[in-house]
């Protein structure tokens, strides 16, 4: 009978994941030699082949895909397994595994560590920043512990925590600050600057201005909050931004700031967790403590 070990099955799960035995072994925090030993012994035990090796790139085999779904359950029931002893300790201390999107992480991030380093100071907090989709993918399947996101998300194996609504701001060029602010809706007839696809402000921000996503756009679509503020500050159209995000990005730009008429397109920020962790507990008050940190006044632009 093969003798698997959890070892083996994280590094197959990393180079699964990259398909390149270099970033693998660097995912893992291990010499390649010692990751590729590891793989080639489970290989051996198995006696089948998990990886098809090329001079470029790994790709996994049949079997490698079969294996790899039942492997990620085994790593994930490991997880909790863990999370079960930390659950059992007075102190929450230990590893949380935090996911946060690009749109939140840079603005909320820095108010909400020194809170839960106050609350929690044996806890050693791990960011994730990605996107929506991708913590989902991460949440599920153990990698992560918990996210803050947009909501909703409506995932019935996720429990979902509301931590606060914010407004999103119209950023227009300099010369247009004595403008009228144009309604919600008439800026689909305008220069609309988004976030690329994948990112959720995208999604959000079509949904106030009334476009389909999958009508075409003639746009800039930017990886990034920051340079979608400096292309309208260069003349190139308008853009939407979240409240949170409006100190940060736009104190070196030539634009200017507007709120729209009640009721304002907002959204909502919120936390969410698998059903079945083990921390669910703690998870709920570490979303408090966030809530508490994260909360602002609405001041005027």
């Amino acid at each position: 009978m093969p003798n698997i070990t959890l070892k083996q099955l994280r590094y197959f799960e990393a180079l699964a994941g990259q398909g390149h035995f270099g970033r693998a072994a660097e995912l893992c925090s291990v010499s390649q030699p010692a990751l590729s030993m590891q793989i080639k012994e489970l290989e051996a035990q198995l006696g089948m082949a998990l990886f098809e090796r090329g001079a470029r790139q790994v790709r996994l085999t049949a079997f490698g895909e079969d294996f790899g779904r039942h492997a990620r359950g085994v790593l994930r029931g490991a997880e909790e397994l863990e999370e079960m002893a930390r659950k059992a300790q007075e102190e929450f201390s230990g590893r949380l595994r935090l996911g946060v999107i690009p749109t939140i992480a840079p603005y909320l991030l820095p108010r909400i560590f020194k809170a839960l380093a106050a609350k929690y100071p044996r806890l050693d907090i791990q960011v994730r920043e990605t996107l929506t989709s991708k913590l989902l993918e991460e949440l599920d399947e153990g990698r992560l512990d918990a996210a803050i996101l947009a909501l909703p998300v409506s995932e019935p194996s996720f429990e979902e925590v509301p931590l606060f609504e914010e407004s999103f701001v119209l950023v227009r060029p300099e010369g247009e600050a004595g403008l009228p602010v144009p309604s919600a809706d008439s800026l689909s007839q305008m220069r609309l600057l988004l976030l690329e696809e994948g990112h959720c402000f995208r999604d959000q921000a079509l949904s106030v201005c009334s476009i389909p996503q999958m009508r075409p756009r003639d746009g800039f679509d930017a990886s990034s909050l920051s340079t979608l503020v400096q292309m309208v500050g260069a003349g190139m159209g308008v853009t939407l931004i979240p409240e949170m995000a409006v100190s940060v990005e736009t104190r070196s730009a030539t634009v200017s700031l507007a709120r729209f008429a009640s009721p304002e397109p907002m959204r909502s920020v919120g936390m969410i967790w698998r059903k079945s962790s083990p921390l669910i507990d703690q998870l709920r008050e570490v979303a408090g403590v966030v809530r508490d940190a994260a909360a602002y006044t609405k001041e005027p632009l």
